[in-house]
């Protein structure tokens, strides 16, 4: 993906910068493949409380089902167009099975149309075709990975993201996700080939706030502002938020604290922690 930089004609456009859309061959989505988004609560839940800050308004938008399982087995599938969908910063790959069931993919970089994909246990290591962890040789760089076996892909499914194999040792296959953590999956967790494509997406620059707004996120207000009954940094005279480190609203900590639970069973798969 290549970013689109906006002549400084107006303000709004001065520092916009906006996605390249030439890989995009259909324009509007297969009805069979859309849904209408459940209601938006805004943040708030049944009482009209904000359970989650600073979202709300938007753009309307239809859901895309999206095939994270992939488990359509030993049916090749032929890729028939690329797509934009507004609820992930990753294209979307629109393929037809040649039984003639038609499914949404992420696109890996790499994968156009008119490619043939596969998913199956001994299936080519290609990108775009899916396969046991087991059968993918080391090195190689995955997405849309399963953390257990039927699950469906959860790991990997960003804008430029992969994991890595790295090696195999009896019924575990260790991988490097993209945090820099290393851990152990089940050998029969399904992985797709390949990176996943839409890097530039992380260096755009929003250019205005209203651009945010549509993305349905509104104002973040910082803690220093508030007043000491809504936040622990609040209160005080000038920019201060007392002697005392960076916490949230409820007092846990914000900047290099330990937030994951000991208790948590993932734990001892996990061999080198993240950055």
């Amino acid at each position: 993906m290549a970013k689109r930089q906006h002549r400084p004609i107006t303000p709004g456009v001065r520092f916009k910068q906006s996605a390249n859309f030439s890989e995009i061959t259909k324009g509007t989505p297969e009805k069979s493949l859309t849904k209408a988004k459940q209601r938006r609560t805004s943040g708030r839940n049944a009482y009209g409380r904000i359970t989650s800050r600073f979202k709300g308004g938007g753009h309307k938008r239809k859901y895309r089902l999206i095939d994270f399982s992939r488990n359509k087995f030993d049916v090749p599938a032929t890729v028939v167009a690329i797509e934009y969908d507004p609820n992930r910063n990753v294209r979307i790959a629109w393929v037809i099975y040649n039984n003639g069931e038609k499914r949404y993919i992420l696109k890996p970089q790499g994968l156009e149309v008119g490619a043939t994909i596969l998913a199956a246990e001994a299936a080519e290591a290609y990108v775009g075709n899916a396969m046991p962890l087991k059968n993918i040789p080391d090195g190689y760089t995955i997405h849309n990975v399963e953390l257990r076996p039927g699950l469906g892909g959860v790991l990997g499914r960003s804008a430029g993201t992969s994991l890595q194999v790295v090696s195999k040792i009896d019924s575990m296959v260790t991988v490097k996700m993209p945090s820099g953590e290393i851990r152990m999956l089940n050998e029969n967790c399904w992985a797709t080939i390949g990176a996943l494509g839409n890097t530039d997406y992380k260096n755009i620059s929003w250019g205005k706030a209203g651009r945010n707004r549509w993305r349905g996120k509104r104002p973040t207000v910082r803690g220093v502002a508030m007043n000491s009954v809504d936040h622990p940094h609040g209160g005080g005279r000038g920019k201060s938020k007392g002697n005392r480190h960076p916490v949230s609203p409820w007092g846990k900590g914000t900047k290099g604290t330990k937030t994951r639970s000991e208790r948590k069973k993932g734990n001892k798969f996990i061999i080198k922690r993240r950055k």
